[in-house]
């Protein structure tokens, strides 16, 4: 039973290996070929993430989240706008490095359009790779494309910013530990009657309260663990 939870919650990762065994066994040059690529990627990512987690967890610590609202928030508009675009552009390594970073602007107030222009701009129009392009393609062809690219981030941002929901998001979390899983949450409702301080319900869904001044009912929070019957609620604090 426990086997099949386990493979429940990691389908993907289970449907890879399933892949790659499959490709090893129609074509095994190219299905071992398939696994040393990816123990590069897994290996470059295990040297780059750690530090990527410190950097992020220190400008949690230090930023403060009307700082991160005034700077990134939906009331920046221009302002948030030119911010994104110069921290996607002028930062350093593969996206993925950006995901962490972008979740905790999230939590902090940043809006989903900047967090869309972070994203894009790290992933396409970062100056190292601007200058090589105007090096090997030419600068004409490298400022056409910057211009073009950045008109389609506006666009896709604005897109997201209408279309995704705070409800969309799969998880929400509290400086301290505290983490809702959304997936799994039943909307049950336990969790807000028992803590309406803390919890509260949204789309049948439960949601944490991010007020920075609220403290946590210790005794509370644990009646609030051992009674959801999902387990949907963790604190990682504890």
């Amino acid at each position: 039973m426990k086997l099949v939870e386990k493979i429940k919650g990691n389908v993907f990762i289970v449907l890879l290996l399933i892949g790659y065994l499959i490709l090893t066994l129609i074509k095994p040059e190219l299905g071992m070929a398939s696994i040393k690529s990816s123990g590069y990627f897994i290996k470059e990512m295990l040297m780059i993430m750690p530090v990527i987690f410190i950097l992020t967890a220190l400008l949690d610590l230090w930023v403060p989240k009307e700082k991160i609202m005034e700077l990134l928030g939906k009331e920046a508009k221009a302002k948030g706008i030119f911010l994104s675009f110069l921290v996607g552009s002028i930062s350093a390594g593969p996206v993925y490095a950006a995901f962490p970073m972008c979740a905790m602007l999230r939590k902090k107030g940043a809006s989903v359009g900047n967090c869309v222009i972070i994203l894009s701009s790290w992933a396409v129009i970062k100056i190292p790779m601007l200058v090589n392009e105007a090096k090997f393609l030419g600068p004409s062809f490298m400022a056409l494309r910057w211009v073009l690219t950045v008109i389609s981030i506006l666009l896709f941002s604005g897109i997201m910013e209408k279309v995704m929901k705070e409800e969309d998001f799969p998880e929400i979390s509290l400086d301290r530990g505290l983490i809702v899983n959304r997936d799994a949450c039943m909307g049950c409702s336990i969790c807000a009657k028992a803590y309406p301080q803390l919890f509260y319900m949204m789309n049948k869904k439960a949601y944490v309260r991010l007020e920075d001044g609220l403290q946590l009912d210790h005794e509370k929070l644990e009646t609030v663990l051992k009674t959801c019957p999902v387990n949907a609620i963790s604190y990682g604090m504890d």
